[in-house]
């Protein structure tokens, strides 16, 4: 099984996948609750026109090991950038999937461009979430939010992730509803994969959604592609995707009409090809 061992105070074992490929290597990060796992629908695409796919389990998550500590974002960078030192890779496009856009966000901002030179939010938490900042009246999740969430998980894992998911595959209907857009075995299939991961992890991210990372995003000077569902119920258009222009120079929007927060299970289609336009 392939490991990166990460060095410091908070060392841990990160698990990755590695196709190895000629081309420009293309680093994907994957959200909450979720592995590296998640990304399969999207990557074949990729891989078929010659891209180097790489993908890691976060720590806390999948594979990787399940440490007492680390769960920050200057952390979970660090880790990051272990890895691609340790896989020697350069020219590489990063691409962040919800909370994983955090982690391409910071990661620019603590080391740099050296090694990337492109990126991609799907679905992110970027710019920043926290609706209780002043200078902030566009967010849509709070403190008092990512309590709740935390207790809720901790109480009854399954009953709050079923839900939970419930709402990340789901969408809104012609008439101001909303409706499951995968079979209902994806959120089985979800919960799975989200109990591979350490159940304390898992609840020591949700309050990391809350991280305003305006200031990161002003060091973004590369390309880079934002895809959002219009109809995402976890982390709304609106407050995020949306609102990258205003951060990110270079930022190209990508809206799927109707596209609900789980867009690498519901439309892996739309997202490779997103990505293959993007950096053809």
């Amino acid at each position: 099984m392939p490991i990166v061992t990460t060095s410091g105070s908070h060392a841990t074992e990160i698990y990755y996948r590695d196709s190895k490929g000629p081309g420009r290597p293309i680093v994907f990060i994957h959200g909450w609750p979720a592995s590296e796992a998640s990304w399969n629908r999207v990557t074949p695409a990729l891989q078929e026109a010659g891209y180097r796919i790489i993908a890691y389990d976060r720590r806390g998550f999948g594979r990787s090991g399940k440490p007492g500590s680390g769960f920050d974002y200057d952390t979970f960078a660090s880790d990051l950038d272990q890895l691609l030192t340790r896989l020697d890779v350069v020219d590489a496009v990063l691409v962040g999937f919800s909370m994983g856009g955090g982690e391409v966000a910071r990661y620019i901002a603590n080391h740099g461009t050296s090694r990337v030179t492109a990126a991609c939010f799907v679905g992110a938490i970027t710019p920043c979430l926290d609706a209780t900042l002043a200078d902030n009246p566009d967010g849509a999740f709070t403190p008092d939010a990512a309590a709740e969430m935390q207790s809720g998980l901790l109480a009854d894992p399954v009953g709050f992730l079923t839900g939970f998911l419930t709402n990340f595959y789901s969408g809104p209907t012609a008439d101001g509803g909303t409706r499951l857009v995968v079979p209902e075995q994806q959120i089985a299939s979800s919960i799975g994969i989200a109990q591979q991961a350490n159940v304390n992890a898992l609840a020591a991210c949700i309050p990391l959604w809350l991280t305003d990372f305006r200031a990161d995003l002003a060091k973004l000077d590369i390309p880079t592609l934002v895809i959002h569902g219009e109809g995402d119920q976890i982390v709304p258009f609106a407050a995020s995707g949306a609102r990258m222009p205003q951060f990110v120079k270079q930022a190209i929007i990508r809206p799927l009409s109707f596209g609900p927060h789980g867009l690498l299970a519901s439309h892996p289609d739309d997202v490779s090809s997103a990505l293959l336009e993007f950096l053809a």
